[in-house]
């Protein structure tokens, strides 16, 4: 089992914080946006207790570099930890995940002093839109902190943070295409006006396989009449990418993470694996890149199996390791279409014999 983290912090300019709130191990991904000064970072571990270690001294330096009081971006917070949802993978347990999540949020208030919303899983459904607009009262501790605000933990399933940029395209119009976005199965929108006379719709899909990244942007642009720039935040399921998603699916980035491991792993044997460790390193390259159309994700999916086997042959393999390639592996797989799978079936016959194998 996987879990992700994925914590947005209020802080999107200054190069050298967003450095450090991404350093250490298991980070997929760092996104910092100076327009919305904020930055969001993605942390994944076989462990909640790592993981939650992981994310409570990233939030504990957001806490102590982070005053609200000089932060000017456009995007709504609470708090200069603003958001920290924890997201289970590969079939992980949400009761485990809401369970961590409770102990982080109860960590947080213990030890950092700053109140904590619960929300999503984790609070019955709560939702942060509810916290920002000052409908819920925090969970723990009752005066925001004066410089630090407060925190919003949860526990949710994944979802696609997605933005779509227009030039020219007026505030009030943005704002109409972004309420009719909203009416799509699990959307949540809205507009912003962005230097130069650009208008943002910046979206959550938060039912990813209801409504993916291809279907919201079809939409999108097709209610603003102009074909707008896509940008993702963060990472996204490979099941549910389209436009502006490539080099950002979540499962190439975690079997890459593995690859990068193995890599050092072998690297750390001396000379006789040195050859080894170099292809170990060029694989996970080129799963971070992995591109969203479907052959290349059925590429992806192939490097993945064919890297979990190279690993164990290897004598490298542990038990993160396998889990992480099994369920990037997994992931890759599921997001090969009916279409696909009859057009490659003698390579999705191995892929599957490859994925099954123990």
């Amino acid at each position: 089992m996987v879990w992700e983290a994925v914590p947005n912090f209020s802080e999107g300019g200054d190069a050298a914080l967003v450095g450090e709130l991404a350093a250490g191990g298991g980070v997929l991904d760092v996104h910092a946006d100076a327009d919305h000064d904020r930055c969001v970072v993605t942390v994944v571990d076989t462990r909640l207790d790592r993981l939650t270690a992981a994310v409570l001294w990233r939030v504990a330096l957001a806490i102590e570099r982070i005053d609200l009081r000089r932060q000017a971006g456009v995007h709504p917070r609470v708090g200069a930890a603003d958001v920290v949802p924890l997201v289970p993978l590969g079939g992980a347990s949400m009761l485990a995940t809401v369970t961590a999540a409770r102990r982080l949020g109860e960590r947080i208030w213990r030890e950092l002093h700053v109140p904590v919303y619960f929300y999503a899983e984790a609070a019955t459904g709560r939702r942060l839109a509810d916290i920002r607009a000052g409908r819920a009262r925090p969970d723990l501790g009752d005066t925001p902190h004066p410089t630090a605000g407060a925190v919003c933990v949860g526990a949710r399933p994944p979802l696609v943070a997605y933005n779509v940029l227009f030039e020219g395209l007026p505030l009030a119009a943005g704002r109409r295409v972004a309420a009719s976005m909203r009416e799509l199965p699990g959307v949540q929108a809205l507009a912003f006006a962005l230097p130069g006379g650009r208008t943002q719709v910046s979206m959550n899909l938060t039912r990813p396989g209801d409504t993916g990244v291809a279907a919201a942007y079809r939409r999108v642009c097709e209610l603003a009449g102009s074909r707008g720039a896509p940008e993702l935040v963060g990472l996204c399921p490979a099941a549910s990418a389209g436009p502006g998603c490539d080099g950002g699916l979540l499962e190439g980035r975690l079997a890459g993470l593995a690859a990068r491991r193995a890599a050092s792993a072998a690297t750390s044997r001396g000379e006789a694996l040195a050859p080894l460790a170099g292809r170990l390193a060029a694989e996970g390259r080129l799963l971070c890149a992995a591109a969203s159309g479907q052959e290349a994700v059925l590429g992806a999916a192939e490097r993945a199996a064919t890297l979990r086997r190279l690993v164990r042959g290897a004598g490298l393999a542990t038990p993160d390791l396998e889990t992480m390639l099994g369920v990037a592996g997994a992931g890759l797989r599921a997001a090969v279409t009916p279409a696909t799978r009859a057009r490659f079936a003698q390579r999705v016959e191995l892929l599957d014999r490859l994925l099954g194998a123990r």
